[in-house]
């Protein structure tokens, strides 16, 4: 994701101004101060906002915009695969550990079908979170993933945990559907 730039008079760019001051960013803020603290009283309320405001003055942020479609149902279905996916490998895990025999592992490289950053983000935490893989490497220019997969004696076994992978990237894609970008379309136009 590149930095917006604003042209200057003489043709060269700079980066482009934004508010660092963001409503998300300040009621986020407000509602982890008052968590931490464990109350709601209304000096914790302005207290908070307070320092919500100090902090993004202090440590401005770009604006994170996303860009996707969200499907309700879709993502009920992601969060419910994903827990049978957790429970299932809990299992396995287990199973790996209790049979006392040598193990091995492998590194599996799952190149993803979408060039989206925050599908890949998505993608790669949700296998992070299912014990026995993990993510080692997460390559941004070939939207290529390295995991670290418990108990791949094969490389028909290494096939089976790529075609999962790409379920679930399907799954993500399926409840947060990236928007095409308005500037790239108006270039293409």
């Amino acid at each position: 994701m590149s930095p917006k730039v604003t042209p200057r008079r003489d043709g060269s760019v700079k980066p482009s101004r934004y508010r660092a001051v963001q409503p998300g960013a300040l009621v986020w803020l407000t509602l982890v101060w008052m968590a931490l603290w464990g109350d709601v009283t209304p000096m914790l309320v302005v207290s908070g906002l307070l320092l919500a405001v100090v902090v993004c003055l202090v440590f401005p942020l770009p604006p994170v915009e996303l860009n996707l479609t969200v499907h309700p149902w879709r993502a009920l279905l992601l969060t419910g695969r994903f827990l049978i996916d957790i429970a299932v490998a809990s299992v396995q895990v287990a199973g790996v550990v209790l049979r006392r025999r040598p193990v091995r592992n492998a590194v599996v490289a799952v190149d993803l079908e979408t060039t989206s950053d925050f599908v890949l983000t998505g993608v790669a935490s949700m296998l992070s979170l299912v014990p026995g893989s993990v993510v080692v490497e997460a390559r941004r220019s070939t939207h290529t993933l390295y995991l670290h997969v418990l108990d791949v004696d094969d490389e028909a076994a290494a096939d089976r945990f790529r075609a999962r992978a790409l379920a679930q990237e399907q799954r993500f894609l399926a409840a947060f559907t990236p928007r095409p970008d308005p500037a790239t379309e108006a270039g293409t136009a």
